[in-house]
């Protein structure tokens, strides 16, 4: 495993889209149903591009579509340099429940009604939410296609895939981003990154601090913080963006004291020496 540990960059570009590489996941302003009141998650959303976010990651179904309706609402027009992810292709009937939807008609559908609810006539990044296995891969890819050759989409992305799945994607797409599980704790996905890394694919991270788990049980953790004078979470987040320069990670929270907290990580800068140490975590 090999870090960055000089000329570090501060941005990343997705297709051609550059972005800073602390982004913000936007679930939790609505969760599995948005809040009657919308205004502290309105807020966290502006204050994330007033912080200098310009990759903010949604889904059709977080808040089944609400979401990105409060985005839309929060947001757009959107600043020119902000990019605006969503993905299709898995649904929430309840809470506890996730059920990936693959069917060609239905990705078409769900696309048509984020563009709607975004309020933009072609979205900057679509990513496939999961692949359904129960729909040939070459009919979900192609339905992705489609909408790119249409106009309706800018550019393409997977989530949830192994480096086979990605390859036998590119085939029949341009991938331009893997959004995959992965943290501090949680390397699963190494074998993914490092292709992403050699390939020049962004790597999205999600749950990039495993909802701040690792963060409280680790004395190591800690102990770095203490020597940076930050937080065990900012160590966590700056500790992805060392691990390549391709991740993205995109940190999601209702607070905006976390916000900050979040993206003032982008600064903290490791040493090699406490970049080992994290491998012990």
């Amino acid at each position: 495993m090999s870090f960055q540990t000089t000329q570090f960059q501060s941005t990343m570009e997705i297709g051609e889209l550059e972005v800073h590489r602390l982004g913000f996941g936007a679930m939790r302003l609505t969760g599995f149903r948005p809040a009657e009141d919308r205004t502290e998650a309105i807020r966290v959303a502006r204050r994330a591009v007033e912080l200098g976010v310009t990759f903010i990651d949604t889904a059709d179904a977080y808040g089944i579509g609400a979401n990105e309706e409060l985005l839309a609402e929060a947001l757009h027009p959107y600043a020119d340099d902000v990019v605006i992810a969503t993905k299709v292709g898995h649904t929430r009937p309840s809470p506890s429940e996730w059920k990936p939807l693959g069917r060609p008609e239905y990705l078409k559908q769900a696309t048509e009604l984020s563009l709607r609810r975004l309020k933009v006539e072609r979205i900057d990044l679509l990513q496939l939410h999961r692949i359904d296995p129960t729909v040939p891969y070459q009919d979900q890819l192609g339905a992705l296609a489609q909408l790119q050759a249409e106009g309706k989409v800018r550019h393409l992305g997977l989530s949830e895939v192994t480096v086979a799945q990605l390859e036998e994607a590119r085939q029949v797409i341009d991938v331009v981003s893997v959004q995959n599980r992965y943290n501090l704790t949680d390397r699963e996905h190494d074998p993914v990154l490092d292709h992403c890394s050699e390939q020049g694919i962004a790597f999205v991270p999600w749950l990039p601090v495993a909802n701040g788990g690792h963060a409280t049980s680790s004395q190591l953790l800690a102990d770095i913080a203490a020597e940076l004078d930050a937080t065990p979470t900012q160590v966590s987040l700056a500790w992805l963006l060392h691990r390549s320069p391709v991740m993205v990670p995109i940190p999601g929270t209702k607070s905006a004291e976390h916000l900050q907290e979040n993206v003032e990580a982008a600064e903290l800068r490791l040493s090699a020496k406490q970049l080992d140490r994290l491998l012990k975590v």
